[in-house]
């Protein structure tokens, strides 16, 4: 259930929000060959596989049992960090994409020069959301940890990495001397 809030809230709801005040559809991605759209496809899968992972345990545990649970790491203590991070994560994004207001999108939109966000939780990292959505995804590990989902975190770390990096270049494009300026001062993650 936590994981259905939080991808209606922090994706869904606040997609409609920017949408209604901006006029514009934050969701970016398209079907394109280009590794920009291809980034898309591969958040779109990992979502479908986590929630593959969640039903499973949920309502198939037979079927759970393939994707290999980790026994030494199914501790109360251990699912218990994994809700924090999951609510912090929900929390910290959420803050995030409310300071971006308007500039947020879901992908990068070439064609549109949208304002640089440089304070509130901007001012300590570059990339808040990005980091709240790799934090999810370790959430979900440790309170569900099998081979998909330890698969699924590093499936997201690297595309994530990948995202970043070509957002920076847009970034400085877009923004020049000020992006610069921005992110020689604060650091990516944290």
């Amino acid at each position: 259930m936590i994981t259905v809030a939080y991808l209606l809230i922090v994706f869904v709801f606040r997609s409609i929000i920017v949408w209604r005040q901006s006029g514009v559809n934050p969701f970016v991605f398209s079907s394109t060959e280009n590794a920009h759209d291809y980034l898309g496809f591969i958040y779109k899968m990992a979502v479908l596989f986590m929630a593959i992972t969640i039903v499973c345990y949920s309502y198939l545990p037979a079927v759970y049992q393939f994707l290999n649970p980790i026994p030494f790491l199914l501790r109360d203590s251990i699912q218990m960090v994994g809700v924090a991070l999951l609510l912090i994560s929900f929390l910290w994004t959420l803050i995030a994409q409310v300071q971006m207001s308007d500039s947020w999108r879901i992908g990068i939109d070439y064609d549109e020069k949208t304002e640089l966000v440089v304070k509130g939780i901007f001012a300590i990292s570059r990339n808040p959301v990005f980091l709240g959505v790799v934090v999810f995804y370790i959430g979900i590990f440790l309170i569900l940890p099998n081979t998909l989902s330890f698969t699924l975190v590093l499936v997201m770390f690297i595309t994530v990495q990948v995202q970043v990096r070509l957002e920076e270049v847009y970034l400085l494009e877009t923004h020049g001397e000020a992006y610069q300026a921005y992110k020689n001062s604060v650091r990516r993650w944290i």
